[in-house]
């Protein structure tokens, strides 16, 4: 009987094994690196035969466009294996043949750098792209499916106003921030912020931030908030605020909780895109407003705040929106004061979604007349608390673009809870779950009424169908990777029943 037993254990070490190689192929699904969408809008750089003299390398190009040769591993990580128009592909970061197509991170910027849509086929563009280092900074990026924008006359920077790296940068001539010294919490109290942290911190959501800029500097936002860009320069940064209304947004947004007596953000795990659209002088011009939510979505933010400087009315804005619902973006904007006709995705099965948010006081009076019908859902915009820029501290602000705030801190806190689910369904899943205000549901001038984020996070919507990247059948997903693991239990724990069931029959036979 004794000669009997190692046969039991061979038979446990091979489900082991067994387990072991289920297991693994899981990892290898789940960590295979997903092919870059073609229609995708990216920035790229066609391969030359050789630039100044030298034959194109990474290191070059890297050092050209993104001021670092040490980012080459950027662009090599966006381009290995793909297949460039002569058939062969990227392996030697020494050698590039002349016409590929290199993907680039979405800060570069210079001479040759195009956004757009990678033709599909040699000298074939799908789009007409333009050349982001060339074009004037007010130039609206086009699409296949809108005209393009009128341009407007560059503006002449003085010396004094290039951008600075974040911590070094200089307030002189800025405007004062917009913000009272007064406090008041109640904004934090109402919607109850540290009651969804249990469920969602927005881990992993990146949170673009349209409006003045964002001071990477305050110890509230360290370690939140990007380098960002500045697209009335063309190729500034956008981690410095002059104005301190984009501070304020992104500290509603992603504010973190190790300070004491200092407002805490909804998304506190969230990561801050800011890209300022508007200079010292608190003007903004269409142009700028649309190359900045061009960027928002190049740059990968899956939630685009916009400030209050966004017109939405503007051809030139309307069509880089169009860009942003065709790329499954959740893009919150003020509710429109004028009559307006938004703009629609021009994919037939584009999944991005425009929600358009009133800001209310503590007694749910509005702080602007929008337009009848025009608010989907409402969200504090008076005297809420928010955190200036440089040595500011907390101000009270008010206006509808910290309503914006609110919500898109929210969005932060759905999609990193649900990433199976689309924006559409993010925007439904926030109207749907809304405390009513008002005298009807949906009301004429609160919409669905006031946000709820614990709720949005809690409450199972009936009909709701999973369709987005995390979703059973998507690629990558967590739900197969789990699912292979349970079958590899499933099948150690029946070998093993099997193993100890053989085993005790011979030991009494």
């Amino acid at each position: 009987m004794l000669a009997k037993r190692p046969n039991v254990g061979r038979l446990l070490a091979g489900m082991v094994v067994v387990c072991c190689m289920v297991v693994a192929m899981a990892g290898t699904a789940t960590a295979r690196k997903a092919p870059l969408d073609p229609q995708a809008y990216v920035k790229y750089y066609v391969v030359t035969a050789e630039y100044q003299g030298q034959p194109e390398n990474l290191t070059a190009i890297a050092t050209r466009f993104l001021g670092s040769g040490e980012r080459s591993a950027e662009i090599y990580n966006l381009n290995a294996g793909r297949v460039q128009p002569d058939g062969a592909s990227l392996t030697d970061p020494a050698r590039l043949n002349r016409g590929w197509y290199l993907v680039l991170p979405w800060d570069a910027v210079g001479e040759g750098v195009t956004y757009g849509q990678i033709p599909s086929e040699p000298n074939k563009p799908t789009t007409s792209p333009r050349p982001s280092g060339t074009a004037k900074p007010g130039t609206a990026p086009t699409s296949a499916t809108s005209p393009p924008p009128a341009t407007s006359p560059t503006p002449s920077r003085s010396p004094g106003q290039s951008p600075s790296p974040s911590g070094t940068g200089s307030t002189a001539g800025c405007t004062a921030v917009a913000g009272s010294s007064s406090r008041s919490d109640w904004a934090q109290l109402r919607l109850a912020i540290d009651g969804a942290w249990d469920l969602s911190r927005g881990n992993g959501v990146m949170v673009a931030v349209l409006d003045s800029g964002v001071d990477g500097r305050i110890e509230q936002l360290s370690g939140r908030v990007t380098v960002g860009a500045d697209v009335t320069v063309g190729n500034g940064r956008g981690d410095t605020d002059c104005l301190g209304t984009g501070t304020a947004m992104a500290s509603i947004i992603a504010a973190n909780t190790g300070i004491q007596q200092t407002p805490v953000g909804l998304a506190p795990d969230a990561t801050v895109l800011p890209v300022r659209m508007v200079g010292r002088s608190g003007t903004a011009r269409p142009t700028d407003a649309a190359n900045a939510i061009e960027v928002a979505v190049s740059a990968g933010a899956s939630v685009v705040a916009l400030g209050s400087h966004v017109d939405l009315s503007a051809p030139a804005v309307a069509a880089s929106l169009t860009t942003a619902l065709n790329h499954d973006v959740v893009v919150v904007a003020g509710a429109p004061t004028k009559p307006v006709t938004l703009p629609a995705a021009s994919e037939p099965k584009a999944t991005g979604a425009l929600l358009l948010v009133g800001g209310v006081g503590a007694d749910n009076k509005l702080v602007e007349e929008y337009q009848p019908d025009a608010v989907e859902v409402v969200a504090p915009g008076a005297d809420v608390l928010g955190i200036g820029p440089g040595k500011a501290g907390t101000l009270s602000y008010s206006g509808t673009r910290f309503a914006v705030a609110f919500v898109a801190g929210q969005a932060a806190l759905v999609r990193a809870a649900y990433p199976e689910l689309n924006a559409t369904q993010i925007e439904e899943r926030i109207r749907n779950t809304a405390d009513a205000l008002g005298d009807q549901t949906p009301d004429g001038r609160y919409g669905a009424g006031m946000i709820n984020p614990v709720v949005s996070l809690a409450r199972t919507l009936e009909g709701e169908q999973p369709t987005g990247a995390g979703s059973s059948g998507g690629s990558g997903g967590g739900g197969g990777m789990a699912t292979l693991v349970l079958i590899g239990v499933a099948l150690l724990g029946g070998g093993a029943f099997l193993a100890l069931g053989l085993h005790r029959r011979r030991a009494y036979s």
